[in-house]
């Protein structure tokens, strides 16, 4: 049996995320309050990791509505109310980092990475455990978890998660805690996983070591059409309509359901 054993929101896109006991699902189908705000620049494009390393740099403790975070680097540490003083977390971030920014919020799906299904992201205690021995330089799943940023921990065997995926044009269903999602495709990794969460620090040859073991340890329930490459792990997923607004809590049974049409 898999259970759900951890919950994580990233309450600002690209910083700390927070674990949750409880979560209830945005309108948009996301996690509520996942991803609920971003820091953008002028042009309105995302001040992320993936382009701007320094994000790693700074830390972020949020309270339990997403809104209050204590931002903190090496020299310095401020508190901020996102409801009131988004400009000011704004300007305390512009002198650590290039290019000016500014925060934007969307309540209900928020800034998801994959922008055409809206869903959590879900791995396995398993697949963390095992991909972290892929490296010297990675101190346990605990870190593995943080440079990939999934929201739903399930406990369970090294790519479990692999179930949750069929073909391109395929659903699967499941259900945690009497909630229906369906899992989409695993999830492709951008160059984030390959750097320290708290320096920014790039490990040499991270993708080639990933792309060689990841082929070399498919499971066999794996679908390979789903691969043109194998820098993927984790699972993209969808909400039904139906399941918005519903709660899941971390200890909750994970049941896999049937696999239907991704028109159906």
């Amino acid at each position: 049996m898999a259970t759900l054993e951890g919950i994580y929101v990233y309450p600002i896109k690209s910083l700390d995320g927070r674990a949750v006991e409880t979560v209830t699902i945005a309108d948009g189908g996301s996690l509520r309050p996942d991803r609920q705000f971003a820091m953008v620049d002028d042009d309105g494009e995302y001040v992320n990791g993936k382009r701007t390393p320094a994000v790693h740099r700074i830390s972020a403790d949020f309270d339990a509505s997403g809104t209050i975070v204590t931002l903190t680097d090496d020299t310095d540490s401020a508190r901020f109310d996102l409801e009131a003083e988004r400009e000011a977390a704004a300007t305390w971030l512009d002198e650590r980092f290039e290019p000016p920014i500014s925060f934007v919020r969307d309540e209900e799906l928020g800034f998801p990475d994959d922008t055409a299904d809206f869903g959590p992201t879900i791995i396995s205690t398993g697949t963390l455990e095992t991909i972290a021995g892929w490296y010297d330089e990675i101190d346990g799943a605990t870190e593995m978890r943080r440079r990939l940023r999934p929201n739903l921990v399930v406990e369970a065997e090294p790519f479990w998660e692999d179930r949750l995926y069929a073909g391109p044009d395929e659903r699967v269903r499941f259900e945690i805690d009497g909630v229906s999602f369906e899992g989409i495709s695993p999830c492709q990794r951008c160059v984030v996983p390959t750097r320290d969460p708290d320096t920014g620090a790039e490990i040499d040859g991270f993708q080639r070591t990933f792309v060689e073991n990841r082929e070399k340890t498919l499971p066999s329930w794996a679908d390979e059409r789903q691969f043109d490459h194998y820098f993927r792990v984790m699972v993209n997923t969808r909400t039904p309509e139906a399941s918005r607004g519903e709660t899941i809590s971390i200890g909750a049974e994970v049941v896999i359901g049937e696999t239907v049409s991704a028109t159906s």
